[in-house]
């Protein structure tokens, strides 16, 4: 979905970013964290450092504990910080990342970017060695039919085997038109029906708890679906983002049954003082 879309969802989840500093967290140990998985954290909550400072940023995520991290397309998000990005080729990017001794396999990418040019948005993210293309949202109706929701799935299988052909994985994220009802029922279980499980992989946005949507029972009803989750902390009882351990969600139950889900990587996604707040706790679990 386009930048903007993106910004609202966060806002109202109560997890838009701010461009604070923070104490390097490299003298941190760094080893096995939940699912053999290197920590990992989405740099939306940083697109106001990244426009001024891109390598600078990754530094300082890289000192923070962060060992991969998840990008958003200079194209798509290009109105939300990350128009700068377009100003390094690929493999320059690459480098970038590297010499910050982080990995980048992921990146959203708006659906309109794909329409316009997927071969295009294809062959970038294969010059900086992504193997995951994820779309926030099909960008659907709010109040969407049965047939508005076929289409959207017919359209996105089709752009799943393209991806497919250049061995790439395509993932779409739970936002917006995911989150709504089609017929008493949730489109986002009609979206696992309709989307091909070999084209079409599956990102979950661990704070839609909520709005009921659980990442534990979604990761066993839907057993190989998802390649990767967004990680936000969620305190039940003040309904509002926490850092992770500092809240009420049994991770060790998530990360478990993430297994189950197929996932193969997670980003923490929240205010930056946060996603750092999160690093010690992620280390230490283990399931």
């Amino acid at each position: 979905m386009s930048g903007m879309s993106r910004r609202e969802f966060v806002r109202n989840a109560a997890i838009q970013a701010a461009a604070v500093g923070f104490i390097s967290g490299g003298g941190l140990e760094l080893r096995a964290n939940p699912l053999g998985l290197p920590i990992g954290c989405q740099t939306w909550p940083v697109r106001d450092m990244i426009a001024k400072d891109f390598p600078g940023t990754i530094k300082q995520l890289a000192d923070a504990g962060f060992q991969t991290i998840e990008l958003c397309s200079p194209v798509g998000y290009a109105d939300s910080g990350f128009a700068g990005l377009a100003k390094y080729t690929g493999t320059e990017l690459r480098k970038i990342l590297s010499d910050a001794g982080v990995t980048c396999v992921s990146s959203h990418f708006g659906i309109e970017e794909l329409r316009e040019n997927q071969e295009g948005r294809i062959a970038w993210a294969k010059d900086v060695g992504l193997t995951q293309m994820l779309v926030p949202t099909l960008a659907g109706p709010k109040q969407p039919t049965m047939d508005d929701v076929k289409r959207a799935s017919d359209e996105y299988n089709k752009m799943g085997e393209k991806s497919a052909e250049a061995g790439i994985h395509q993932g779409l994220h739970n936002e917006d038109f995911e989150l709504t009802m089609v017929d008493g029922k949730r489109t986002y279980d009609f979206l696992f029906e309709l989307l091909d499980p070999k084209l079409v992989k599956f990102q979950f946005q661990v704070s839609t708890i909520s709005r009921g949507y659980d990442a534990a029972k979604y990761f066993m009803k839907y057993p190989g679906r998802f390649i990767s989750m967004h990680v936000q902390g969620w305190s039940v009882e003040a309904k509002k983002i926490m850092p992770v351990g500092q809240d009420s969600l049994d991770w060790k139950k998530i990360f478990t049954a993430a297994k189950t889900g197929g996932i193969r990587n997670y980003f923490v996604e929240m205010k930056l003082d946060m996603m750092r707040a999160s690093v010690p706790y992620l280390r230490k679990l283990q399931v």
